[in-house]
């Protein structure tokens, strides 16, 4: 049976992460309450975000860039930065 996560991010009930994604601390509060669902969603986010903005994943200031912008769009509700050319899909 898989773990279950009241998730932050989808307001309700879903399968849990398998271990931590992240390290310290913000990778144990983003297993604790963010669900598999939201977490692959964040993942799709934060492609754009670095192909759009042509970020290099060792990059200190891009590190940080992406961690601010993924407790935005984990936890806070917020959009976050700006994905030029992206049009949401509509349902």
């Amino acid at each position: 049976m898989s773990r279950m996560v009241q998730c932050v991010k989808l307001g309700k009930e879903a399968e849990g992460l398998e271990k931590a994604p992240y390290p310290g601390e913000m990778g144990q509060k983003i297993f604790d309450t963010v669900s598999k669902q939201a977490w692959q969603m964040w993942i799709e986010r934060q492609t754009m975000l670095m192909n759009e903005n042509r970020l290099s994943p060792i990059d200190p200031k891009a590190k940080q860039f992406l961690k601010d912008e993924m407790e935005k769009f984990l936890f806070t509700g917020e959009e976050g930065a700006k994905i030029e050319g992206f049009v949401a899909p509509s349902e």
